[in-house]
């Protein structure tokens, strides 16, 4: 039987979509806020989910539940013989949305699809800086300086020319930053010079609409009756943002919302017990780890590395922390993903081998920084716990831990810094499918500054998966990924320590909605029954 949502949740609903009779609202307690609309700069899932998910499309989209893409804003394309040009015909007539603060005057085409890629780059564009202190981090990561051009062949056609080619090109194009914005919109606040509504007040082609926004409370969409894939089944999207996945629970219990995301290891069996409500569940394509700052002394010396990673009792935040939902990680990719190496060691747990590697390393008294995540994620679900466990380990061996935190977009901005102090909690979920999207994004040289949160720059490493991202054949990646993943767990740069399993409460009244494997929250083609 449906639950009823309770008074305040209604309220929320009704008070600012409208109030529409017999129109169908869902709630989503999501985890955390946004750090922002606009999905370019950002790498956050709860972004993601806020904005490129609800508001915007891509040129192709990744099927509900899968890893392989179809044609999204572009109908389809052609791949030059040496894999330097790939050629998009575009989708006609998509519309952006109409919105109480922007009316399109046109339909999608080229020069949007060119100007969000070019915003990115041209250093010296009006977009490139509009937000203080912006980085497109994504861009950076995954295409680096390898596209040399993107032009528009006539309005209904896009080339992009790339420096080498990239067998992760296509499902790239699928990830949140290369969501297509609107020029058009972008010209007018450039015009009004009110450039930051851009990431406040966002204007896509995607199934829903953006309404409002209650500071790190509610977001609010309507679905887009214009949307090239049709109308939603749902008038109404509410995220109510609740950081606690224990009252992200209660709620959910409560019926004040339909979905919930990242439940508490604790709250699981309660929930699946529940009669009102189901719980999907799924491997997690994901990594936690703690990075060091691998250019911060004395994390600079791989010994030490070595020997902090033999101090952490891995079973033990296992047991601790996943009760039963995640494993030890030992590369820093998981192992339902392809190329993943499972002749690889793990360092032991070794407090003792620990102690006599730091006396080699000189090292003695060390003091040091453990951030702790702020939220929960699919792949640390609780970082303050998983901090003190490790604060005890390492105080075995005679190093002290100061563990500290900030709100999650600050804290990912500062542990984004190459100057960043001690070593991180903090983890990824696969956007593509891809092992590049881990070792590149996570590890290479180009991503120091950025998603390296270790600040690791090994050149045998990178030349490897730079290699991997040329090579059409997966038997041959396969064996340069491996080869990869060696070097890795010999250099130490983490300490790799879990893989967890996701798990997905929902209102049995609740259809449509399909896990996915990439950590995306996807509400097109939800619906609940009356």
């Amino acid at each position: 039987m449906k639950k009823k949502l309770t008074f305040a949740a209604a309220l929320l609903a009704a008070s600012v979509l409208g109030g529409v009779a017999n129109a169908k609202t869902l709630v989503y307690c999501a985890e955390a806020s946004p750090e922002g609309f606009d999905p370019a700069p950002y790498t956050a899932g709860q972004t993601f989910d806020a904005s490129s998910r609800t508001v915007f499309n891509r040129l192709v989209e990744f099927d509900h539940g899968k890893t392989t893409v179809s044609p999204g804003l572009a109908e389809s394309w052609t791949i030059s013989d040496d894999g330097k040009e790939y050629t998009f015909k575009l989708r006609k007539g998509v519309k952006f949305a109409a919105t109480d603060y922007f009316t399109p005057t046109r339909d999608f085409n080229a020069d949007d699809v060119v100007f969000s890629f070019q915003r990115q780059v041209d250093k010296n564009g009006p977009w490139f800086q509009y937000i203080p202190g912006i980085a497109y981090q994504y861009y950076n990561d995954q295409f680096g300086d390898n596209i040399t051009k993107v032009e528009k062949v006539d309005d209904m056609t896009v080339k992009f020319t790339l420096k080498e080619p990239a067998i992760t090109f296509i499902p790239t194009l699928g990830m949140d930053f290369a969501s297509v914005v609107s020029k058009e919109y972008a010209d007018k606040l450039q015009a009004d010079k009110t450039p930051e509504l851009f990431n406040q007040k966002p204007v896509g082609t995607g199934p829903f609409i953006f309404v409002d926004y209650q500071t790190d409370a509610a977001i609010r969409y309507k679905a887009n009756p214009d949307y090239w894939g049709g109308k939603q089944k749902i008038d109404d999207l509410v995220f109510a943002i609740t950081t606690d996945p224990a009252v992200r629970a209660q709620k959910l219990k409560a019926g004040e919302c339909n979905i919930m995301s990242y439940p508490a290891p604790a709250d699981i069996a309660g929930l699946q017990a529940d009669a009102n409500l189901k719980v999907d569940e799924q491997e997690g394509l994901n990594v936690g780890a703690l990075m060091y700052n691998t250019q911060q002394k004395p994390f600079d010396d791989v010994r030490v590395r070595k020997a902090l990673n033999m101090a952490i009792n891995k079973k033990a935040i296992i047991d601790a922390v996943f009760q039963g939902a995640g494993q030890v990680a030992i590369n820093p990719i998981p192992p339902t993903m392809w190329s993943y190496n499972k002749d690889v060691k793990d360092d032991p747990y070794d407090p003792d081998a620990a102690k006599k590697l730091l006396e080699e390393a000189g090292v003695k008294d060390l003091k040091m920084n453990v951030w702790a995540m702020p939220v929960s994620r699919p792949y640390m679900p609780n970082a303050r716990r998983t901090a003190e466990l490790i604060q005890a380990d390492f105080a075995k061996v005679g190093v002290t831990v100061n563990i500290v935190s900030y709100d999650w977009g600050e804290y990912l901005k500062r542990a984004s810094a190459v100057d960043h102090d001690g070593a991180v909690i903090v983890g990824w979920t696969g956007d593509n499918g891809d092992p590049d999207n881990f070792l590149g994004v996570l590890l290479s040289c180009a991503s120091v500054g950025s998603n390296n949160r270790a600040e690791w720059c090994n050149k045998d490493f990178d030349a490897l998966i730079n290699k991997a991202k040329t090579v059409s054949d997966q038997a041959e990646r396969t064996k340069l990924y491996e080869q990869a993943q060696v070097i890795f767990k010999e250099q130490a740069p983490w300490a790799t320590l879990a893989h967890s399993k996701v798990f997905m409460p929902m209102q049995k009244t609740v259809s449509g909605f399909a896990m996915d494997p990439l950590g995306i929250h996807r509400f097109d083609g939800v619906d609940i029954a009356e």
